[in-house]
């Protein structure tokens, strides 16, 4: 079970590795270009005037969906930057809906809370960010949703929402929302749907629901997925009338759709590479297709949080990564999708170390030869550049492939050097001097044990 844990983390949250420095590129570093076009951030905290951040509107213009990367998956700075930078797009540009990295059925809950009050944020976020998701339990993701309740307090008629785009756990809810809607419009077929959903709908912890899960054999899993799939198309066959009759089978069918996707998600052979990374591909996709169906069924312009490899424009490991989640929405939704990635030359971050345990890492300086050591030297300790219009003496160097740091849930990583062209990757990056490890609420367990 060690070897399938440690494949459906490298599945679910680990890319990324840390790499190491490669001779300089004969392109010449163009400081002075990347200066004149970088425009600097007064800080990455959430409060106080957001006015630094104008320039940020410029660059994503009418976009719907900007997705907002992060370098490492334990950094302070990244995700309280997340929040300021939803906080003047909300204030600002009229974006309503924040997605997140994590399964479809905690979106549920924690939007329950952030609508309507509903539930304990710390509670919700203790249960449900465990496992592979538990990086999010930290105290800048539960600021940013008490956050967002307050604001829909003030703003209850043009309200904010929260939603997960992730597959790794269907909890009750999504089983709890199709039946109830089978129950109500087609109660006829509410006993077939108890048949094929029998035994599914978690009853344990996040943590406890997905080692176990783990541990079915490959042709069990296959069945199952056989069994939502059924399902989800016995859903999408009825036909419903206009108005609230159509939302609502819409809405089902995409729940029964997010519990259809975890068991497929699941019917990958873990222990067969080429098997790996067709799950790689099949995870993006689905976290692509949810977060263009959230879009186009709320009308929501959307910032989406994930690792900067997912939300890039191109993969940076084609072998193990053949297609991520910003490439697919770019085909989506075209020039709609913006990628902001973000770079750091020093700092904290936390991770799982080989021995399992969590802790907090620090780096130094970036090397000579990546790409952070140049975007360091800028003058600017913090800064937010748009590489789609950076001046010709810096567009030979941006287009060029060199190590960069891109740290996930494992630290050392899986020793993948990643060689990124940040023009090709991204349209905006944003770049830290320094940033400090996050304050986890729980300390992250370790998956597959």
């Amino acid at each position: 079970m060690r070897q399938h844990g440690s494949a459906l983390a490298a599945l679910l949250l680990s890319l990324g590795a840390v790499v190491a420095a490669a001779p300089p590129s004969s392109a010449q570093p163009p400081v002075p270009a990347l200066e004149r076009d970088a425009h600097p951030l007064r800080t990455t905290e959430p409060q106080g005037d957001l006015g630094d951040l104008r320039p940020v509107g410029r660059m994503v213009k009418d976009a719907r969906v900007v997705g907002l990367g992060e370098a490492t998956h334990g950094s302070h700075e990244f995700f309280a930057m997340k929040h300021r930078v939803f906080r003047y797009l909300v204030e600002e540009k009229g974006f309503r809906s924040f997605a997140l990295e994590g399964s479809w059925s905690s979106g549920l809950r924690l939007n329950d809370y952030v609508l309507h009050g509903k539930g304990d944020p710390r509670r919700i976020m203790r249960e449900e960010f465990q496992d592979i998701y538990s990086w999010w339990n930290n105290t800048d993701y539960l600021n940013l949703l008490t956050w967002m309740r307050s604001y829909n307090c003030r703003h209850p008629h043009d309200p904010v929402q929260f939603m997960g785009d992730d597959f790794g756990y269907a909890g009750p809810e999504p089983y709890d929302r199709v039946t109830g809607y089978v129950a109500k419009a087609h109660p006829a077929l509410l006993p077939r749907f108890a048949e094929l959903y029998r035994g599914l709908r978690p009853t344990t912890t996040v943590d406890a629901h997905m080692k176990a899960y783990l541990k079915r054999p490959l042709a069990e899993r296959k069945a199952i997925a056989g069994r939502t799939g059924r399902a989800l198309e016995l859903l999408k066959q009825q036909r419903p009338g206009a108005g609230t009759e159509k939302k609502a089978h819409a809405w089902a069918v995409q729940h029964a759709t997010a519990i259809d996707q975890t068991a497929r998600g699941y019917a990958f052979a873990f222990d067969d590479p080429r098997q790996v990374a067709e799950g790689m591909r099949y995870r993006d996709a689905v976290m692509a297709d949810n977060v263009a169906w959230w879009q186009k069924h709320t009308g929501d312009k959307t910032v989406l949080s994930a690792h900067d490899a997912h939300v890039a424009l191109e993969t940076s490991d084609p072998t193990h990564y053949p297609k991520v989640q910003g490439s697919f929405l770019r085909d989506k939704l075209g020039k709609s999708y913006v990628s902001i990635g973000t770079t750091f030359d020093r700092g904290s971050f936390h991770a799982t170390g080989a021995d399992g345990k969590v802790r907090a890492y620090t780096l130094g300086p970036a090397k000579p030869g990546s790409n952070e050591y140049t975007l360091d030297r800028v003058r600017h300790r913090d800064y937010v550049l748009d590489l789609r219009s950076a001046p010709p003496a810096a567009r030979a160097w941006l287009a060029t492939a060199r190590p960069t740091r891109s740290i996930g849930t494992e630290y050392p990583g899986p020793g993948v050097e990643y060689r990124i062209a940040l023009a090709r990757s991204h349209d905006i990056v944003v770049h830290l001097h320094q940033v400090g490890a996050a304050r986890l609420l729980a300390a992250p367990s370790p998956v597959g044990q």
